[in-house]
């Protein structure tokens, strides 16, 4: 579904990725892992559209979106949640999530859309008439979440989605993207600092370390690597 070849891209005078390659298949949940700085939300932004590589290629659905600005990476069927969340605060949950359904046009459409969402984040529902800025940080996390599946997406990316969440909330949004693949049939990458909770629910990870990938594999295999559990889980 997503191939990534050879990327490499820079913020400004500073080169950040070198010759990145991963890939998610349909059907997948992939991690991409590794300490604060290394590369993960660089990597996400430039298969969004909202940084430009230097070289290297990106494919979605066999299509090269490399140079796609991001309304068109939407419309064909991605969509990002980003570590900070953007939601609109003065609006209420139920505009945020209209907002999030732009690409749909059609009423019948959105509305579908919208009790799916409900189905998922009942809790949604209920502060559906609230301002987005009085919700508590777990459910935030929730509502920028099911504004990104307004769009009907092939593949959900998020960034950093368990960051400053109690282990509980964490918990319950790893919970939700597994979900996510097994009843609506949606494909997840998503870039994690909390490596054991990240590698317990991917299928694949990849380990980003100064701006190169070091190890791929199964997420369960890697849990068992000796330098994965020294550097990252502390064991």
């Amino acid at each position: 579904m997503l191939k990534v070849r050879n990327l490499n891209v820079s913020r400004g005078a500073l080169h950040v990725l070198w010759n990145v390659s991963i890939e998610v298949q349909k059907g997948e949940i992939v991690a991409l892992v590794g300490s604060n700085g290394a590369g993960k939300t660089t990597l996400l932004s430039a298969i969004t559209g909202m940084l430009k590589p230097l070289s290297g290629k990106i494919f979605f659905d066999n299509k090269d979106i490399t140079d796609l600005p991001p309304y068109k990476i939407i419309n064909l069927g991605i969509s990002f949640v980003p570590e900070d969340r953007k939601l609109f605060t003065n609006c209420t949950v139920r505009e945020n999530l209209i907002l999030g359904s732009y690409i749909l046009r059609e009423r019948n459409r959105i509305k579908e859309q919208l009790e799916m969402v409900y189905q998922i984040f009942p809790r949604l529902k209920e502060r559906e008439n609230q301002l987005s800025a009085t919700l508590s940080g777990g459910e935030q996390r929730m509502l920028a979440i099911a504004r990104a599946l307004m769009s009907r997406p092939k593949l959900l990316i998020l960034d950093e989605p368990s960051q400053g969440l109690s282990p509980k909330m964490a918990m319950e949004v790893f919970k939700t993207l597994k979900k996510l693949r097994e009843e609506y049939s949606i494909c997840i990458l998503f870039a994690e600092q909390n490596v054991y909770g990240a590698l317990n629910l991917a299928d694949h990870a990849y380990v980003i370390e100064t701006g190169r990938v070091t190890f791929h594999g199964k997420g369960s295999e890697l849990l068992k690597d000796g330098y994965i559990r020294e550097a990252f889980l502390g064991i």
